[in-house]
This record gives C-alpha cells, sequence and structure tokens, in this order.
C-alpha cells in the first residue's frame, strides 16, 4: 500500500512539473508575443521561389510586418521574388536585404524602386550595404572609400525620392540634371522610400545614424555586438543633428527552429561557418576567435567554396557557436534569442528560417493584437 502511495506521489509531482513547465514555456510566448509587435521573415535562396510566393501569403496571413530578400552571393537578386511577392500579397512591405551601391547605376536603382513601390502600392523598403570581397574584386569591382561612396550613392537616391532634379559631382556617383520620369501619379509628390544602410562596421554604422532612415543589423553576430552597434549610431545621430531613437534598427535573425535540438543546430551549422569563412565582414563582428576564423577559411578553400570544403568547415563549428550567433533549439529556445537581440537595439527581428518547417518558426513569433 505505501509503495502504491509512492508511486502515485511520484506520478503526482511529475505531472505537475510537466504542467509547470508547460505553463512556463507558454507564459514565456504570451510575453513575447506583448514584447514584439514588429517581426518579419527573410528569404534568400534555400527554397524555390513559388514556395517563396506562399512563405510571404502565410506571413502576412499571420501579421509579420515585412519580407525582406536577400541578393547575397551570385544567388538570386533581390528585386524579382519581392516583385513576384507584390503581385501576390496586399499588406506586407517588401525590403531588399541587402542590395549593394556598385553593380547598380543610381538612377536605375531609384527607377528600380519606384516601380517597386508602384506595384506594391507603397510597400518597398530599400537596403543597401557596400558589398564584401572577395566577391567584388572577382567581378571587377575596387570597393575603395566605401563611406564616401555610399554617402553620395544615398544622398543622389533620397533627392531623386523627394523628385528633384539632380545634378552631383561625386568621386563614384555623377549624375547630370535627372530626376524620376513619373507616369502614373503626380510627378512632383515626393515617394517617401526608407533607405536602410546594411550596415557591420562601426564606421558605416556612424554614416548610417548621419544619413539613413533606419539600419538593417546583420546576422551571425552576438547580443553584446547589438550594444556597441547601437552606440556608434548615436555617435552617428549626434553628428547628424538627429535623435538615434528615431532609427529603425531591424536584424537580419538566422532561426533555425526544430523540437529536435540537434537537428536545430546541425541544420544551422553550414551557413555558420559559410559565413565565418567567405564573408570577412560578418566573421570580424561575429565576436569569434581570429584563429577559429582561419580554420574555417583554410577549410573552405575560398568562395566559392572548394569541393567537400563545407563538410570539413561546418565540423569546426561547435554547438556553442551556433547558440551563440543564432536563434537555433525549439520554439523556447529561439524565442529566448530573438528576445536577446531585441533588447540589445533591434527593434524589429527579421527571421531567416533554417529547418524544414518554416511555417512553425513564423506561426511561434507571430504577432499577437
Amino acid at each position: 500500500m505505501r509503495i502504491t502511495q509512492l508511486t502515485e506521489s511520484a506520478a503526482l509531482i511529475s505531472y505537475i512539473e510537466c504542467q509547470q513547465e508547460l505553463i512556463a514555456g507558454c507564459f514565456g510566448r504570451f510575453l513575447l508575443a506583448l514584447h514584439l509587435n514588429r517581426v518579419a521573415l527573410y528569404l534568400q535562396d534555400k527554397h524555390r521561389l513559388r514556395e517563396e510566393l506562399k512563405l510571404a501569403q502565410y506571413a502576412e496571413k499571420k501579421g509579420f510586418e515585412a519580407v525582406w530578400h536577400a541578393e547575397s552571393r551570385l544567388a538570386r537578386d533581390a528585386i524579382t521574388p519581392l516583385a513576384a511577392i507584390a503581385a501576390v500579397t496586399e499588406k506586407i512591405k517588401l525590403g531588399t536585404g541587402v542590395i549593394n551601391n556598385w553593380t547598380r547605376n543610381v538612377a536605375l536603382t531609384a527607377a528600380t524602386f519606384l516601380t517597386l513601390d508602384d506595384l506594391s502600392d507603397g510597400r518597398s523598403l530599400l537596403g543597401v550595404g557596400a558589398w564584401w570581397d572577395p566577391l567584388a574584386w572577382k567581378v571587377g569591382i575596387e570597393r575603395k572609400k566605401p563611406l564616401k561612396a555610399m554617402r553620395e550613392y544615398v544622398t543622389v537616391l533620397q533627392r531623386l525620392f523627394r523628385m528633384e532634379n539632380v545634378t552631383f559631382e561625386g568621386e563614384f556617383v555623377n549624375v547630370h540634371d535627372i530626376r524620376l520620369d513619373v507616369v502614373y501619379g503626380d510627378p512632383s509628390t515626393p515617394r517617401p522610400i526608407p533607405i536602410y544602410i546594411g550596415a557591420t562596421g562601426w564606421d558605416m554604422l556612424i554614416l548610417t545614424g548621419q544619413i539613413a532612415d533606419g539600419v538593417l543589423l546583420n546576422y551571425l553576430v552576438s547580443p553584446e555586438y547589438n550594444r556597441k552597434a547601437v552606440e556608434y549610431l548615436k555617435q552617428g545621430a549626434e553628428k547628424g543633428g538627429r535623435k538615434w531613437q528615431g532609427l529603425d534598427r531591424p536584424q537580419l535573425v538566422v532561426c533555425s527552429l526544430d523540437e529536435d535540438v540537434d537537428r536545430a543546430l546541425d541544420s544551422a551549422r553550414p551557413l555558420v561557418a559559410q559565413y565565418l569563412g567567405q564573408q570577412p565582414h560578418i566573421a570580424k563582428a561575429s565576436g569569434v576567435k581570429e584563429s577559429l576564423i582561419e580554420e574555417v577559411k583554410q577549410a573552405l578553400g575560398g568562395w566559392p567554396a572548394k569541393p567537400g570544403g563545407l563538410e570539413k568547415a561546418k565540423r569546426l563549428v561547435d554547438d556553442k557557436l551556433v547558440q551563440l550567433i543564432t536563434a537555433s533549439g525549439t520554439a523556447d529556445d529561439c524565442i529566448k534569442k530573438v528576445e536577446e537581440y531585441c533588447n540589445t537595439g533591434c527593434t524589429c527581428p527579421i527571421l531567416y528560417p533554417l529547418a524544414d518547417d518554416v511555417h512553425a518558426m513564423i506561426d511561434t513569433f507571430e504577432p499577437k493584437p
């Protein structure tokens, strides 16, 4: 009899503990819903384009505020998918995350976003970055004086979006007596297309604080990086005579959500290895030891990676590193990590889904009214 009572007591305690964990998890997600009234989706090249359209529609249905599309490596451009998404959605905003300021003439970029803004009824967000080597030099681009080049590019874009006649003679941007040629609508009405600079380095963050509508913070960095980044944004805003709080600060966040933690971490590991070994600006900002970055770089063998290079490189990336710079694991694990980014400066997490069930990730982060 006593043994039976003890067994029943143990079962009751176990049940209560399970219920407490369940309540804690639900409560944590409730708190996140209160905290996260803004969340966005990031798409790159993991999914087929027609699948991307359906994911964007689902994200819109679930209250996501934007879809940002990558233009990285030589995989996909950002504009074509965003135009397609614009045609099958009604409310969700559409951002480039990011195009670069070297390969597109500034006038073409302005006309492209005028077109996208028309197609989407004013939902476009222009994210622009300074690109990266070795990709840039492999296609003949010398990224000298990136700060000056970015300042000139953004300045001319802003003037064109204000529907000004623009003449600008700079070191990198030269235009003479041009303006956007609006066929439909009032040609004198400014187009309020926000410009976000994809800034990772400290100097580019200062420039962003001076001249841009917002910063697109990078992924594969730690929350501690965010704290430093905000300080440099503040410096830039002060130089520009602006209030730093008015700068929008959405951030790309790698999110590998799976109830099987090992599978979630394994899904994120190749991307971590790839970016640490191939994109120096991200590697530098990640906070990872230079010795490990060099090992990963050697294993990859450059860009593109040598045969078998990614398999070797990802074995150098341990679980702790994946958890440091991504939101990977169970739903609760991902929620906690995203909260860390939000508590250190991010105003809108832009979630890049790596696990197979993207709908589960979208459901987990669905903003609540």
